[in-house]
């Protein structure tokens, strides 16, 4: 029998959250589960993925689901992830696969491999890029990651079989996987995730300052509007995703603050062929990008 048709066994969700609840109703419709298992700290939260048939059941306690699952993703936010490292050495059973879903893949793996000891070659890094600024097992949606790039970033030491499994799960999901070094796969979630963020968060105080502020939000739509709505992100997420890819990012903002720069001294010369030339080669760049992917309503992480 094909792999593809065969059953990927218990999978373990630690955080079910969007990504993780989204991942179990995935693999839930897929058919390629046997049991899914849930852990997280609120219990109302993870009742509430019981009742919409997400979970065949829960634990506060990690460990325990750990040492049940086939597969065991880690769906918190980073510090979690780097915090549960220890005590998934001692909960995995040999055959087991564990990975995650962290939007920074070089703090990750080096806490695995501190913590890990003999169950490292078993970890597969990875990382959805699909989401939305709304949290919680309420927010899951069974087509989150469809058509979407899942980058796994596995380690020279990273077990063949394991990446299968991994890439095998992710596919079942609806997702299409892509191999990228950690070093690479942080340096472009930088720039395409995490300094939009950075942009977004930073608009809201602005906004916050004007005299005018009702007046912008009742009439904010559009631009500021979407520009902005990813700042309605968990800060938790976002507050560990800085923090731990901060050389990226503080990179990315000085270039971006050069950009404003430039524009600055185009408006103040009142040079209008230069910004309308800035403009035509921005929009034909952004053209290109929605060329490349399949059309999504949202799509952002």
């Amino acid at each position: 029998m094909e792999r593809p048709h065969q059953s990927l066994g218990t999978v373990s969700i630690i955080g079910v959250g969007l990504i993780g609840g989204s991942l179990a109703s995935a693999l839930r419709d897929s058919g390629r589960v046997d049991t899914i298992i849930g852990c997280g700290r609120s219990a109302a939260n993870l009742d509430y993925a019981l009742d919409l048939g997400l979970l065949d059941h829960w634990t506060h306690d990690p460990e325990e689901a750990a040492s049940a699952g086939d597969i065991v993703m880690l769906a918190t936010p980073i510090s979690a992830v780097i915090g549960l490292m220890p005590l998934m050495e001692q909960a995995l059973r040999p055959s087991a696969v564990l990975t995650d879903v962290s939007s920074v893949k070089r703090s990750v793996t080096l806490a695995a491999r501190s913590s890990l000891e003999r169950r490292f070659p078993r970890f597969v890094p990875g990382h959805p890029v699909a989401g939305s600024e709304k949290s919680g097992a309420s927010a899951a949606k069974a087509d989150l990651f469809q058509n979407h790039w899942v980058i796994l970033s596995p380690l020279a030491e990273t077990d063949e079989d394991a990446v299968d499994l991994v890439t095998d799960m992710w596919v079942a999901a609806g997702a299409r996987t892509r191999l990228m070094e950690e070093a690479l796969h942080d340096q472009v979630l930088g720039m395409i995730s995490h300094l939009p963020h950075v942009v977004a968060y930073a608009l809201m105080p602005l906004l916050g300052t004007q005299t005018a502020r009702d007046d912008c939000m009742t009439l904010a739509a559009g631009g500021f509007y979407d520009i902005s709505r990813i700042a309605s992100s968990d800060p938790v997420m976002w507050r560990d995703i800085l923090l731990h890819n901060g050389p990226v990012v503080r990179d990315l903002i000085a270039k971006y603050q050069g950009m404003l720069g430039e524009l600055d001294r185009l408006i103040e010369s009142a040079d209008g062929p230069r910004l309308e030339s800035w403009f035509a080669n921005a929009r034909e760049l952004r053209n290109a990008i929605q060329e490349l992917r399949p059309s999504r309503k949202s799509d952002f992480e």
